[in-house]
């Protein structure tokens, strides 16, 4: 991995405000390991910026908990192969078009553990839209157009076993026993995180936050 640059919250936003400004409308990746802190940062950014900026994450494109049943793959939840991948593509397609209408886009709730459809909107006004997840510096089809969609990608990097407690966390407070969290962090997790690690030389930006989000 390329060394990554410490750098505070302000610094990020200024980044994504002349960004913003770039227009007329702007796609800021952030990618990264499970439990890296992706969400926390991409929404922060986006409460800095403003109104003019909307948060869309990858993972509203997970497919389905009954289809990942269907093909083999629930016990891999979270793995590139258990998203709809050509569905995000298509979707920052649009948002770089910068359509007259909103576009309607999908959100993941970690409370159902499914993706709900048509709760994110992103109207025309938008000028920065900000996606976040592990896979979008991927370099395997059809992943590898998500790098060509962004305009900048950033790649947050954290601690390893820092980056374990808050997976660990995180699995215990969606219902999982501290034995079934820590499995799953050191299982799934880990494979996923070896793999997104090995993106980010495809970034912009490598870096760690120097400020501790909350």
């Amino acid at each position: 991995m390329p060394a990554a640059r410490s750098l505070p919250l302000d610094d990020l936003v200024v980044r994504a405000r002349a960004l913003a400004g770039d227009g007329p409308r702007q796609l800021l990746g952030i990618a990264g390991a499970p439990g890296a802190g992706k969400s926390t940062l991409a929404r922060r950014i986006v409460a800095e910026v403003g109104p003019v900026a909307r948060l869309v994450p990858m993972d509203g494109f997970h497919l389905a908990g009954s289809a990942l049943t269907r093909l083999g793959r629930a016990a891999r939840k979270g793995a590139p192969d258990t998203f709809d991948v050509n569905g995000y593509v298509s979707a920052l397609r649009r948002l770089r078009l910068r359509e007259s209408t909103s576009v309607w886009l999908p959100e993941f709730r970690r409370d159902l553990e499914e993706p709900v459809a048509g709760a994110i909107e992103v109207p025309p006004e938008v000028r920065l839209v900000v996606t976040e997840g592990n896979y979008l510096l991927l370099r395997a089809d059809p992943w590898e157009e998500v790098r060509s969609l962004v305009h900048q990608a950033w790649f947050l990097d954290l601690d390893a076993d820092e980056r374990l407690r808050r997976l660990t966390a995180r699995h215990e407070a969606y219902g999982k026993s501290p034995e079934q969290a820590r499995a799953w962090a050191l299982g799934s997790d880990e494979e996923n995180a070896r793999l997104v690690a090995g993106t980010a030389g495809h970034a912009d930006l490598v870096v760690r936050l120097a400020d501790r989000l909350p």
